[in-house]
């Protein structure tokens, strides 16, 4: 069975790989069509387009690196790109959960209803707050590239001083540890921020959802739909998000204790997140929906 493994996850990740390329450059698409015939792009649109090309690279780095450690190892023990495939998968992950967290505090401050002063300043300053986010986030993005980088030049130097196998294989793991501990604390603070978030959100949706049901009590008021489905689709995120989270902690844990089929298979199901969220933010765009529904109508036609 174990032996087997590898050969199915293998499958799984590419099905995860295709359906998250379509995904994610369905909105990259439809956005860049929308921004050629409009001339103009709102910012949660602007803020999709990056996180879907952020999420592009994240799955084609995943993917990459799945191949090149089940077939070509040896490159990563050597050295030999090791840098690249590092600082790439830091770099696209990054973005992928910075990016997310920022769409998650851009939908708290548009949708949610607080009267809370610090809330309503906030509110009225929605595109500088995700600019100074965004800024801010460099900041974590660079100090966990130097880091990294110490990480692996300290690597380098032990692996040139002693090239045998058994020495290159158990230090290695050592040092992948110490990578995978250092990009999980850095994406616990947008972890953190993204749960507080849509905590809020959630609470505020809940709550504004209660109010409207009493108001409209005895028929479906269309407001209350929206709101039923935004609190689902919401909830989705947050749980897709938390599992990703967990997968990379998850993993962490497995590496360091050398539990190879567990993180296989974390490395599989943290994949599901960046593949299938986007068909989250899909549903819940109406432009972005309204073009899904109109493609999947085509194809189904000439079927």
């Amino acid at each position: 069975m174990e032996s087997a493994l590898p050969s199915i996850l293998t499958l799984v990740i590419i099905a995860e790989f295709i359906i998250g390329n379509l995904s994610n450059g369905f909105i990259v698409l439809i956005n860049y069509i929308d921004w050629v015939s409009k001339r103009e792009l709102s910012s949660v649109d602007k803020l999709l387009i990056i996180l879907a090309i952020s999420r592009i690279g994240l799955i084609w780095e995943i993917l990459v690196s799945w191949f090149l450690a089940l077939h070509y190892l040896a490159i990563f023990v050597s050295g030999t790109g090791l840098r690249i495939m590092i600082f790439s998968w830091i770099v696209s992950n990054h973005f992928s959960l910075w990016l997310a967290t920022i769409l998650s505090i851009f939908y708290l401050l548009k949708i949610a209803s607080f009267s809370s002063p610090a809330f309503l300043y906030l509110k009225w300053r929605v595109n500088k707050v995700i600019l100074m986010i965004l800024l801010g986030s460099l900041v974590f993005l660079f100090l966990n590239l130097i880091q990294i980088n110490i990480h692996i030049k300290d690597w380098l130097d032990r692996y040139e001083g002693n090239t045998t196998w058994n020495f290159s294989m158990s230090d290695f793991v050592t040092f992948s540890v110490s990578v995978k501990f250092t990009m999980t604390m850095f994406s616990l603070t947008p972890f953190t921020v993204a749960l507080i978030s849509f905590s809020l959100l959630i609470f505020s949706l809940q709550k504004h959802l209660q109010k409207m049901q009493l108001n409209y009590k005895g028929h479906r008021e269309p407001r209350t739909k929206v709101h039923t489905n935004a609190l689902k689709i919401v909830i989705s995120f947050l749980l897709l998000y938390a599992s990703f989270f967990l997968c990379i902690l998850i993993s962490w844990i497995s590496e360091l204790y050398q539990n190879t089929a567990i993180y296989m298979l974390c490395e599989t199901i943290g994949l599901f997140y960046p593949s299938s969220h986007s068909f989250l933010l899909i549903l819940g765009n109406p432009k972005l929906r309204q073009a899904f529904l109109l493609v999947a109508a085509k194809v189904w036609a000439k079927r």
